[in-house]
């Protein structure tokens, strides 16, 4: 995750936790979904194909996780990132992110 948007997130209080932060960093995908869903934390990625195959498997297999924000790769600045997450943060209740894939390209600022 780009540091720049890490402190714009965190300068308007949106609590983030990076995977570099969390030690996460060359950990298989599923194990960043089981991580964020023990601590309770929508994850948000670039990596949307793989991430969506495993949402649909958790699902199958009655997994819960805290959410997921996904999004195309390169396709928005860090300053569009930030509106649209800040959208989808003020949004969309931590109940209603249970067990759902949101997508960044839905976010309109």
């Amino acid at each position: 995750m780009d540091g720049d948007l890490v402190r714009a997130l965190r300068s308007r209080d949106i609590d983030v936790l990076t995977a570099l932060d969390a030690n996460m960093i060359r950990r298989a995908d599923e194990d960043h979904l089981a991580f964020a869903a023990d601590e309770r934390r929508v994850l948000y990625s670039f990596n949307l194909a793989d991430f969506w195959r495993i949402h649909e498997v958790w699902v199958r297999q009655s997994r819960p996780h805290a959410g997921m924000l996904l999004a195309q790769q390169q396709r928005y600045t860090v300053g569009e990132q930030l509106r649209r997450i800040v959208r989808v943060v003020g949004n969309r209740s931590a109940e209603s992110m249970q067990n759902h894939v949101e997508f960044l390209s839905y976010w309109k600022p």
